[in-house]
């Protein structure tokens, strides 16, 4: 099976296959090709690979085939480290499943109103996708009931660590039947995973896809040794050398993101930024318009950028190098995929060195030393620094999946008779439970809203507005 490369040899149902086709999912990834035959067998697993290798779709597709749609009880659980990952699992659970007519996926995590959850719970779903937290308060409620769970998946389980859900983790797996599949995915492999491993998984197979920075040759690694007191000049310079249309900017600190932020906005560049602070509303609008390219710039720490899944990023930026080349892999993974290039630029300390020798013996890439030069005030003219503004704004439309509204209502509302748009002029499009996210050209982005408030979606009046 170690060579198995085209998804028609799997043993799945006529149902996902047509779907995986139309999806154009033509060959499966390395981490796909060795844990779906593993996991349709009914073994217990641990893989180890990278962001962006294609696990969601490696142990989602085993946890549909196994689905009872006629069983309206949570047969399977997936556990991930934040909202962002929740949200993005999900929407790759539906989309495989989306010919298992009256299939439920319910995301359980924080920050959401609990009402919805318990009335989605009531009436019965197959599949629960959730933070530990928020689970762990539907168990005290006796509002979730896992004893017919035959699947468990920790997804980013080391981060689901890091972050220091060990005991509420240790509390959901003891609430699930021994007899279950236990699936472990991570991107690195700590001790703690081994010993969670060791306790609660039978036999597993370990599968790891050996992915450093190096398998990934689009991606031009630059370092740039710099003081700490011009970091922030530097940053400046780099943006006006590279003309990123989307870039993250990676800090160690949340202070750092938010001084960052104030900096970047007083010398006239857009951007926004994510950290833990954040309330969920707000790092959804700020993922929303950064997934939808109507913000460039993102400033984040590891913990808030976890689960980011951004198609088409030119750029990671290292502002902090992080403590472990791992993270440092994790980072620039995000940059340079499916066959296209990507920059990853890192700023070091002449004290960093070790931390730079570090991460090119992890990735077995020496990375490109460079200096900025021409640091003076004439090469910070600082509202040149990017040329021009994001190509895109982001819509809110006050209706969502609850509203029976699908990509196609909103598409057909803005480019049909009454909308008037090309379809060119609208981009990405995000239904959420109750709200949805469209993405239209920045220069029509008032035609826009305003035909959406003139017109109706699916016969209906919405409330829309600009995302700020």
């Amino acid at each position: 099976m170690s060579n198995l490369t085209d998804f028609s040899k799997l043993a799945l149902s006529p149902e996902l296959l047509e779907v995986i086709r139309e999806l154009g999912y033509e060959k499966l990834t390395p981490i796909q090709a060795k844990s779906i035959p593993v996991l349709l067998q009914g073994n217990d697993l641990v893989g180890q690979s990278k962001t962006g290798s294609g696990k969601t779709a490696a142990f989602s597709i085993p946890l549909l085939s196994k689905v009872d749609l006629r069983d309206r009880s949570v047969q399977a659980l997936v556990l991930c480290p934040t909202r962002e990952l929740c949200t993005q699992v999900a929407r790759e659970i539906r989309k495989l499943g989306r010919r298992h007519s009256g299939l439920q996926v319910l995301i359980l995590s924080g920050g959401q109103p609990m009402f919805p959850q318990l009335t989605a719970l009531e009436k019965g779903v197959h599949v629960v996708v959730g933070t530990p937290g928020r689970v762990i308060d539907h168990l005290v409620r006796r509002s979730l009931d896992l004893r017919g769970v035959a699947t468990l998946v920790l997804d980013e389980a080391d981060r689901m660590l890091d972050m220091g859900f060990e005991e509420d983790m240790k509390t959901i797996l003891k609430d699930i039947p021994k007899s279950r599949q236990t699936v472990f995915f991570s991107a690195t492999f700590p001790r703690t995973i081994e010993a969670l491993s060791r306790s609660y998984q039978k036999n597993p197979i370990r599968v790891t896809i050996e992915e450093s920075a190096q398998a990934s040759p689009q991606i031009r690694q630059l370092v740039y040794e710099v003081n700490p007191e011009r970091k922030f000049d530097t940053l400046l310079w780099v943006l006006q050398q590279y003309q990123p249309d989307s870039a993250i900017v990676f800090c160690n600190l949340k202070t750092t993101v938010s001084e960052l932020a104030e900096g970047l906005k007083a010398a006239g560049i857009p951007c926004d930024s994510l950290h833990g602070d954040l309330e969920q509303s707000a790092r959804d609008r700020v993922m929303a318009k950064f997934r939808n390219q109507s913000t460039r710039i993102l400033i984040a720490t590891d913990v808030a950028a976890r689960g980011i899944d951004v198609e088409n990023l030119d750029m990671v930026l290292n502002f902090d190098l992080p403590a472990q080349p791992a993270v440092y892999v994790h980072r620039i993974g995000r940059t340079g995929r499916a066959g296209k290039s990507g920059v990853a630029v890192s700023f070091a300390t002449s004290r960093e060195k070790l931390k730079v020798l570090n991460i090119e013996k992890e990735t077995g890439h020496a990375l490109q030393q460079k200096t900025p030069s021409q640091l003076g005030e004439k090469a910070l003219e600082t509202r040149q620094v990017l040329g021009g503004s994001a190509k895109m704004q982001t819509l809110y439309i006050a209706g969502g999946r609850k509203d029976k509204m699908r990509p196609g209502d909103i598409l057909g509302a803005l480019t049909g008779e009454a909308g008037g748009l090309q379809g060119s002029q609208v981009g990405k499009i995000e239904i959420h439970d109750r709200f949805s996210y469209v993405a239209v050209a920045a220069d029509i982005a008032q035609l826009a809203l305003q035909r959406l408030r003139d017109g109706r979606i699916k016969g209906r009046k919405f409330g829309v507005e600009f995302v700020r």
